[in-house]
């Protein structure tokens, strides 16, 4: 286990889940178990194999042929994905200066900044995730205002 180990809800393991599964390829139920575990949530295969039913995670084959799980809807169109995303994890966006943070729930950020990524919004320059806090640098105070409102 993770030395920063702790109890995971779960709705923020699955959440996690998601989040690791939309950000890089994972082909098997022990790779997403490492990366969860690297995370510091330790998880059972059973309760791994119960969260990817819930979550209907699909396999798909990448554009080199190798399975990999994937989020349904995962690849929808990147405007509409972003809705989604902020609409359900989403907590707060803030402009300051030309930074907007975006405040979401546990394991969501990294799902938002590749939305907003894959959107290429002309007022973004680049975005920064960690773990419940998305960083989008806009080129100026007015454009990081203008997005804050749109992403609000």
């Amino acid at each position: 286990m993770h030395a920063d180990a702790r109890p995971y809800r779960k709705d923020e393991r699955q959440r996690l889940i998601a989040s690791v599964i939309g950000r890089r390829r994972v082909g098997t139920q022990q790779e997403l178990r490492e990366a969860l575990a690297a995370a510091g949530c330790a998880v059972t295969q059973a309760t791994l194999s119960r969260d990817l039913r819930e979550l209907r995670i699909e396999k798909a084959q990448d554009e080199l042929g190798r399975t990999r799980y994937v989020v349904p809807g995962g690849r929808s169109e990147p405007g509409a994905a972003l809705a989604a995303i902020l609409e359900q994890f989403g907590r707060r966006v803030t402009a300051a200066g030309n930074l907007v943070v975006v405040r979401s729930e546990i394991g969501a950020a990294p799902a938002i900044a590749r939305a907003l990524d894959r959107l290429e919004h002309p007022l973004v320059v680049g975005t920064v995730a960690g773990d419940d806090t998305c960083l989008v640098v806009a080129r100026t105070a007015a454009d990081a205002r203008k997005l804050a409102r749109e992403l609000d």
